[in-house]
């Protein structure tokens, strides 16, 4: 008996070690393939709202939902629909829409749960599954289902602007596996970046758009998931949302908080002179400005005086990317990189901030400016090791210097950087001949149209031009109106313009539109410059593929090295803060996002409060 039950014990240890063994191999394979659910996402690190919280932080959960506020908004539109090349769309129709997350304003990049209410992914995110809100509806109680992701998706991929399929490349397969529940399949495991983008597209109607002309402009009201619809319009004068009462995501944690304008009104302006006045006569509500003149010169009178205007510059802690004059290297004259530096050493950006902008303004050196992303030192060890595979592809400048865009002493006599750029010119085939810069080859004079829409940047564009003439190339300004700009934009039809690529402190697939070859001739891409380069093809993807955050902030330093000493640009000027100014019956949140201004957290207050 005791021999049996020795042998039994012995077989029942055996049998658990078997287990054992069975056990922690399944579970080193579990964990290598597990699925995680969440409520949300971070692209890197944790989320900093756990599951079932009330409300982000920088919100006022109590806040009134009512009243009317007026915006301003510069030259005209001709179409309600916002996702393709044609027309020009009416300011605010991202009221209209839902998106299956929502980006938590105070987190570099995190999203939270919208119309998905959760969402599966595996820890290398080569897929993610939405699990979508049985409640979600669109404006006209029509449900929204998985079929109207898979549909949205399509849409914009096939029919909508460039920008879409460039961005969204990556998608291997979109499937509805049931109505509330939608798969994306990723080609690869390296752009960990998409599982999250996927995350922001605006959903729309498949049952209101299936039967239409999606690449026809219109003025037909569209039907969305999100907290407004469109109350009125004016073609090209003015637009007004009504904020939805039935709106279904209205008491989710992610919406607790936005949203408290009642209506929303866009006032269409010829330029910002006119719409300031208009905004000083009481015309409408809140504006903010870019122009430091204005800032520094026109916010005064007895409205101002008695508080009855109030005026703010707000901080914040976004990157604040490269605003620039933006060379369209597509141009035969432009090609050779000695050119593009000669050029930029006639711009005297020190005499510009003190004669002009009142010094609001610091010189921009990095197209990843007012972040830790920005290269401001010699390359590390690490981001020599990124850099190693296209030493060859590259210029040298990259490996040994820092750069820093041409500086003056202000006084506007700029003497020896026009020396330093006629040589350049030289160096690049071009000779002076009776004062004009001639191209030794063609006999032809370099000329420069700069192309404006604004009348208010002629005065900066003007001194520059003037120290082009002084080269010897001829330069004129071409001002045109807000419509024929963006078409001209969209078709590369232009030499120089004002323009800015703006970065968001999570770098990723937006990068590939501005610089990768794919778009640099696909007409509304946001590649304006041109750039066609197998090695900056091969940084792009690079910081897409990123893996953690040390890897995304190297990689990225190494691509900002790159398009730095490309001299792609003339930079301009940056400023880390929102100069916003607003009739005195807002309210607004004690506590402020770091990474947007807010204004959807603004309500209006009551008579008494304003008094």
């Amino acid at each position: 008996m005791i021999k049996l039950l020795t042998k039994s014990n012995h077989l029942h240890r055996l049998l658990l070690t078997t287990i054992g063994v069975l056990f922690c191999s399944f579970s080193q394979l579990s964990s290598a393939d597990a699925v995680l659910s969440s409520h949300g996402i971070a692209m890197h690190g944790d989320l900093k709202y756990p599951e079932g919280f009330s409300h982000f932080e920088y919100v006022n959960p109590l806040a009134p939902k009512r009243g009317k506020v007026i915006q301003s908004s510069i030259g005209t539109f001709d179409s309600l629909n916002q996702f393709i090349v044609k027309g020009n769309s009416a300011a605010g129709l991202g009221l209209l829409y839902d998106t299956l997350l929502s980006r938590a304003s105070d987190e570099p990049f995190s999203l939270y749960g919208l119309i998905a209410e959760s969402i599966e992914s595996p820890a290398d995110r080569s897929w993610i599954i939405f699990n979508l809100r049985a409640t979600a509806t669109f404006s006209d109680g029509h449900p929204l289902t998985a079929e109207d992701v898979v549909f949205s998706f399509n849409k914009l991929r096939t029919e909508g602007a460039p920008f879409y399929k460039a961005y969204y490349a990556d998608i291997e397969q979109i499937e509805a596996i049931n109505p509330h529940r939608v798969k994306f399949t990723f080609k690869n495991a390296l752009n960990r970046e998409l599982a999250l983008i996927v995350g922001e597209v605006p959903i729309l109607p498949k049952h209101y758009w299936q039967d239409r002309d999606f690449q026809k402009p219109s003025l037909d009201i569209p039907i969305g998931s999100g907290p407004y619809t469109i109350s009125s319009y004016d073609p090209g004068r003015s637009i007004t949302y009504v904020r939805n009462p039935d709106y279904w995501a209205q008491t989710l944690p992610v919406k607790i908080g936005y949203d408290n304008f009642a209506y929303q009104t866009f006032d269409y302006y010829r330029d910002g002179t006119v719409a300031l006045e208009a905004f000083k006569a009481g015309e409408y509500d809140f504006r903010q400005e870019n122009s430091s003149k204005r800032w520094a010169t026109s916010y005064t009178g007895q409205a101002f005086d008695s508080g009855r205007i109030k005026v703010a510059a707000l901080e914040h802690q976004n990157p604040t990317g490269m605003q620039a004059f933006v060379i369209n290297n597509r141009r035969e004259q432009f090609t050779d990189p000695r050119v593009r530096q000669a050029l930029a050493l006639a711009f005297d950006f020190e005499w510009t901030n003190k004669n002009i902008f009142y010094n609001a303004y610091t010189r921009t050196h990095s197209f990843f400016s007012n972040s830790e992303m920005a290269a401001t030192a010699l390359p590390t060890p690490a981001e020599l090791k990124i850099l190693e595979p296209i030493r060859e592809k590259v210029p040298a400048e990259v490996f040994n210097k820092v750069y820093r865009a041409p500086e003056t002493n202000g006084d506007g006599k700029i003497y020896t950087q026009l020396r330093q750029a006629k040589r350049l010119l030289q160096q690049a085939g071009w000779v002076f001949k009776s004062g004009k810069l001639i191209n030794a080859q063609t006999g032809k004079q370099l000329s420069i149209e700069m192309l404006l829409y604004s009348p208010a940047f002629e005065r900066v564009v003007s001194p520059f031009i003037r120290n082009l003439e002084r080269l010897g190339i001829k330069a004129n300004i071409r001002l045109i109106d807000v419509s024929q700009y963006i078409s001209r934009l969209r078709s590369y039809d232009f030499d120089i313009v004002v323009s800015g690529f703006g970065q968001s402190s999570s770098p990723g697939n937006e990068q590939r539109d501005y610089w990768h070859s794919s778009g640099a001739n696909t007409e509304g891409s946001r590649n304006l410059i041109g750039i066609s380069d197998p090695a900056i093809d091969y940084l792009v993807d690079q910081l897409i593929q990123s893996s953690d955050r040390e890897q995304l902030v190297l990689r990225t330093r190494a691509l900002d090295r790159v398009l730095q000493w490309n001299h792609f640009v003339i930079p301009q000027y940056h400023i880390n803060k929102y100069r916003v100014a607003y009739w005195d019956k807002f309210a607004m949140p004690s506590i402020r996002p770091k990474y947007s201004l807010g204004f959807e957290n603004w309500w209006i207050k009551t008579d008494q409060e304003s008094k």
